[in-house]
């Protein structure tokens, strides 16, 4: 099957990001949000990086037209019938992903692929709830979507060879290096990434370092672009007690067990960035490291 038709359902970070390199790849992109203000939000979210690539020499202005020609929004779920894949970017909640993925079924055409955006859920829990479990991958993009280059394509155990090759196919033509991965939750990087940034939390609350020498060591040891407790506070704090809970329902080790300090953040609404407060102060110049 030629993908052609794309909808992305979400229009948040993650589906802005999707949308808009889906009508850059050359796609017809329907961006479903429930209602007028988040739409709204996400259409100003796609135009403003669109417009900051051109301003940056990144991408030409008639590329830019071009490309925003190719999106329609909607808050109409019928708007997503006549599509060739369908892309989930909700919120991280099994039953609300069910949901939507039953009224798909029911709405599109049997040759309509469905995929989710999620971080940390399995496919196959989404792809039992469907009549059409075989046209059911994961594509998890990484956030900035625009700037991130991975994507992971997964494979449940009943996804048809050809589904799962046009899909892989289709991240390629995104301008992204996508890898195969196995329909476990957590994937590959999440896998080995959330037991990092939980082990990085539980050595802050046995007092072996601070926040900042425990990301200058790593920074400058390791050679790694961020400390731990800066990319807890980019990926967002609440995001990551949600996915290690989830990774720990799922596998029942300690490492996938979210640290009591990681719930008491949590509590206190610091959430990280988008918040202006997690494990640092991000309201001035500099990030400055908050008492934990």
């Amino acid at each position: 099957m030629k993908i052609e038709k794309v909808g992305v359902v979400g229009c948040g970070l993650m589906g802005s990001g999707i949308a808009e390199v889906a009508a850059k790849g050359g796609f017809d992109v329907v961006v479903r949000e429930v209602n007028e203000e988040a739409l709204e939000a996400g259409r100003s979210r796609i135009r403003k990086s669109m417009d900051r690539a051109v301003d940056k020499g990144k991408a030409k202005a008639e590329d830019r037209d071009a490309a925003w020609e190719r999106i329609r929004f909607t808050t109409k779920v019928e708007d997503l019938a006549d599509l060739d894949l369908v892309v989930e970017a909700i919120v991280e909640e099994l039953e609300v992903k069910n949901e939507l993925f039953q009224a798909l079924d029911e709405l599109c055409g049997p040759e309509t692929v469905f995929a989710s955006n999620t971080s940390s859920l399995t496919i196959t829990d989404m792809a039992a709830a469907t009549s059409r479990p075989e046209r059911v991958v994961g594509l998890h993009f990484f956030n900035p979507v625009p700037v991130m280059k991975l994507v992971e394509v997964v494979r449940t155990i009943v996804t048809s060879d050809a589904v799962f090759d046009d899909v892989f196919a289709f991240a390629r033509q995104l301008g992204k290096e996508p890898i195969a991965a196995k329909d476990n939750s957590g994937f590959v990087v999440n896998l080995l990434l959330v037991p990092y940034m939980l082990d990085a939390i539980r050595q802050l609350e046995r007092g072996v370092a601070t926040v900042e020498d425990i990301d200058t060591g790593m920074v400058l040891g390791c050679g790694y672009p961020m400390g731990p407790f800066t990319l807890c506070d980019f990926v967002g704090i609440d995001t990551l007690y949600r996915i290690s809970e989830i990774m720990f329902e799922e596998y029942r080790e300690e490492r996938y067990a979210p640290p009591p300090l990681l719930r008491r953040i949590v509590a206190m609404g610091r959430y990280g960035r988008k918040s202006g407060k997690g494990f640092y102060d991000w309201s001035g110049e500099k990030p400055v490291a908050l008492p934990v």
